[in-house]
């Protein structure tokens, strides 16, 4: 890395981890609040621009230059299920070890307290979208829960079931995780600089494999993190301002502090 940028900030390695998830990627689809994602899938696509390699399209919903879908998210309903739709994200109030996710709220149905916004298209879009990433920045035993109160969606589905889709990966902002999807779990892929496997572990509500030494989540390039600091962030203002402004400002503050 040049020695006029600073290092890359926690939410930059979670940004370039999602880019890295979209590997071989021809469609992906964005909801609605969710800059991490949105960030990460237009890095991916600017590395490619630059690369000179096929074009990444993405769709954020709730995006007007960052949005192909002309009818919101009904078209988006209707790609997924012609399988144009390569990769989407889902998160939840609470995930658990086999992957399911709630979005209804805690506690017995109908008297859930909280309340969530809901499930929405995720019982869809989790059974037809291949590469469905599992977001959550915050890591706490309250969101990854050894059972869900209340099944959104399911993270697996029994054999005969017609299902594409399904959980890829599960990346917080402690550690990512794959998904075995034989053995219906998790397994720690990697960890995110300046967390251990203890801390995870303390902060997981369900066991879930690991190596014993396990790897560190890798950090960008300094061309990757200029290209993130630039060209995405000016594209991401457009949709999410004040994230990009308090990210830009975050670097700022990293600067100052490296410089002093």
């Amino acid at each position: 890395m040049s020695q006029d940028m600073s290092p890359a900030t926690p939410r930059e390695i979670l940004i370039c981890t999602v880019a890295g998830l979209l590997d071989g990627c021809r469609c992906v689809a964005v909801g609605a609040a969710s800059p991490v994602p949105a960030a990460g899938a237009m890095l991916a696509r600017a590395l490619r621009d630059t690369a000179g390699e096929p074009p990444l399209r993405i769709s954020v919903l709730g995006s007007e230059a960052h949005n192909f879908f002309t009818n919101g998210s009904a078209e988006l309903f209707d790609a997924a299920g012609q399988g144009r739709i390569d990769a989407f994200f889902l998160g939840g109030g609470q995930i658990d070890r086999h992957g399911n996710i709630n979005l209804v709220g805690v506690g017995d149905y109908p008297r859930s307290a909280p309340r969530w916004p809901g499930s929405f298209g995720s019982g869809y879009l989790y059974y037809v979208v291949p590469r469905v990433i599992l977001y959550r920045e915050e890591h706490s035993p309250r969101v990854f829960v050894d059972e869900v109160d209340f099944i959104s969606t399911p993270g697996t589905s029994d054999p005969g079931v017609y299902r594409p889709g399904g959980p890829y990966a599960l990346l917080t902002g402690k550690a990512l995780f794959d998904f075995d999807k034989d053995k219906r779990g998790f397994r720690l892929a990697s960890l995110h600089p300046d967390h251990t496997l203890e801390e995870v572990t303390a902060a997981t509500g369900f066991a879930f494999d690991h190596d014993p030494d396990p790897a560190t989540t890798p950090g960008p390039d300094a061309a990757t993190l200029q290209l993130l600091r630039s060209r995405v962030m000016d594209e991401l203002s457009e949709t999410y301002p004040a994230f990009a402004a308090e990210l830009r400002a975050r670097i700022q503050t990293t600067d100052r502090k490296a410089t002093a």
